[in-house]
């Protein structure tokens, strides 16, 4: 009897659930509030790298060894108790929920405008981060560390920023002494022409420059010297901040990605990841093609400045270089540069330049930019012009350099995920 009262109890611990399956006992660390594990009705089986606690790497990086992850990172420790009831939806809770979500949301639009200058500056740092992060990945396929392929990378891009910088100051400082020491020549000269005198009395040009020579017109004169002196420290505190930024962003890249799709639910973390990750290999692609463009532009005006004799070949090859990274109007801008140099120069140089760059960008935009960026991102024309002057008009350059990665980015989302559900419906 004794036997048979103690069964009693194992049989109804092992009586059958009411889907008609027997319900598995539950361990004590799912019973505590533990992470549960994959018999647990509803969720997905995880496949055995998962499992082991290595988090799966998009087909895309080109990783040859396993990302330094450990994904307990993102899973509740369960060492703080079982998540209690949620609280009941009285009117009371609603309306406070509701006045403390639009606090909230006017708090944040406040931090936001207040800080759009730093998250300008994180976004290029970011953009700057998934366009060079192929390149940690292909140091690593070599055999490097990570921090040293970072390193590496790093260096790379200071000398690039160093080398244009070389190119373009000599020149600016150059051209700036011999106009300071030709200006009394030039003053000397106009005061020799009885043309210029006679507009000088007829004007009252004197008593106009001796009117705005007084002494709050030089402190207001003052104020934009150390106003501009501001901007140059300003532009250098910046360039810094992003270069700090690229190189953390670089250095945490895999982590940040994994704890972003850490964020998916876990019945839909795989499709987030596969998408998100083509979206990064298509940024990374575009800025890979974009400097390539840039450079082939730099090369080809660095060769025809040589040709030509135009002053400062390198200096106008680097200026044409960076004007191209910009979408849809870089190219026109360095050309404008070049061609005005060419007319300072002598004439019939700066309609040879003229030329020259009115054939070179049909070839760009009509061989190779197409060929290039086809392969890179698949983006309509209309589209990519479209974003380019939107970026424009919101972020300036630094919204142009982003608009077609962005748009790709949006083209991809909406024909994999809301078309197909659309669809559906």
């Amino acid at each position: 009897m004794s036997q048979e009262g103690s069964a009693a109890p194992d049989d109804e611990a092992a009586a059958v659930h009411p889907t008609g399956d027997a319900e598995p006992a539950r361990d004590a660390t799912s019973t505590a509030g533990g992470p549960r594990t994959s018999t647990d009705t509803g969720s997905e089986p995880r496949d055995a790298t998962s499992s082991a606690g290595n988090p799966r790497v998009g087909t895309d990086t080109g990783s040859v060894r396993p990302v330094d992850v450990d994904p307990a990172e993102f899973e509740p420790s369960g060492r703080f108790g079982v998540p209690g009831r949620p609280l009941r939806r009285s009117a009371f809770l609603i309306g406070f929920t509701g006045a403390l979500g639009v606090l909230l949301a006017y708090a944040l639009f406040l931090g936001i405008r207040n800080a759009a200058g730093i998250l300008v500056l994180v976004v290029i740092a970011l953009f700057l981060a998934v366009g060079l992060h192929p390149a940690v990945v292909r140091l690593r396929r070599w055999g490097l560390p990570r921090g040293l392929a970072v390193a590496v990378v790093t260096l790379t891009l200071l000398l690039l920023i160093v080398a244009g910088l070389l190119a373009l100051v000599p020149p600016v400082v150059t051209q700036s002494g011999q106009f300071i020491q030709q200006l009394p020549g030039y003053v000397e000269e106009l005061r020799r022409n009885q043309t210029v005198n006679d507009l000088v009395v007829r004007y009252d040009v004197m008593e106009r420059v001796q009117a705005a020579a007084n002494a709050d017109n030089v402190e207001r004169a003052l104020g934009g010297v150390l106003g501009g002196a501001q901007l140059i420290f300003g532009t250098l505190f910046r360039l810094l901040t992003v270069l700090v930024l690229t190189i953390y962003f670089l250095a945490y890249f895999d982590k940040m990605r994994e704890l972003g799709y850490a964020l998916a639910p876990r019945s839909r973390r795989e499709r987030v990841r596969l998408i998100g990750d083509e979206i990064l290999t298509r940024v990374g692609a575009y800025m890979v093609g974009a400097l390539a463009i840039a450079v082939l532009a730099g090369v080809s005006t660095f060769v025809f400045a040589l040709a030509v004799g135009l002053p400062y070949p390198f200096a106008l090859a680097v200026v044409v270089a960076v004007t191209d990274l910009i979408p849809q109007i870089g190219a026109t801008l360095g050309a404008v540069v070049v061609t005005l140099v060419g007319l300072a120069t002598d004439l019939p140089v700066g309609i040879v330049c003229l030329v020259f760059f009115v054939v070179y960008q049909q070839v760009e935009n009509y061989l190779i930019y197409p060929k290039i960026m086809r392969r890179a991102v698949s983006v309509n024309e209309v589209a990519a012009l479209l974003a380019a002057l939107l970026g424009v008009s919101l972020l300036g350059v630094v919204g142009a350099l982003i608009a077609i990665p962005a748009v790709a980015a949006l083209q991809l989302i909406l024909r994999e995920v809301v078309l197909p559900r659309q669809d559906a419906r």
